[in-house]
């Protein structure tokens, strides 16, 4: 399997491959804080600066992330999980999950804080 695109639930895909320009994943990645020998597959650059790099752990052979983990800051990166959505996506991690269509992304730190991102690929 190979790591070649970011997300897509049981009915819409995610296309990334709509000409997004920003920093490269691995310079975004070294900002937040991740190791370099850790390589971001994807970056949620969100609204408050601040740019929260994507592992991949497990893909489909169509491309579609299933599970990985995320850097939020923490000590240890968060483990997520691909949710089943009737449109667009959803990732569920302990404490946080990524709601999103294409290159929009909303990470949600509970109920009470949420920030609009988007995905960028590494």
């Amino acid at each position: 399997m190979s790591k070649a695109a970011w997300v897509t639930s049981a009915v819409a895909v995610v296309a990334l491959a709509t000409g997004l320009t920003a920093a490269p994943a691995t310079e975004l990645a070294a900002s937040a804080g991740v190791a370099t020998r850790q390589q971001a597959d994807f970056v949620l650059a969100c609204e408050n600066g601040r740019s929260y790099p994507i592992q991949a752990r497990a893909v489909t052979d169509q491309g579609d992330l299933v599970t990985g983990y995320v850097w939020t800051g923490r000590h240890h990166p968060a483990h997520i999980r691909l949710v089943p959505m009737g449109a667009g996506y959803r990732y569920a991690a302990r404490g946080l999950w990524i709601d999103g269509w294409r290159q929009d992304a909303i990470l949600n730190f509970g109920k009470n804080k949420s920030l609009a991102c988007d995905v960028v690929r590494g």
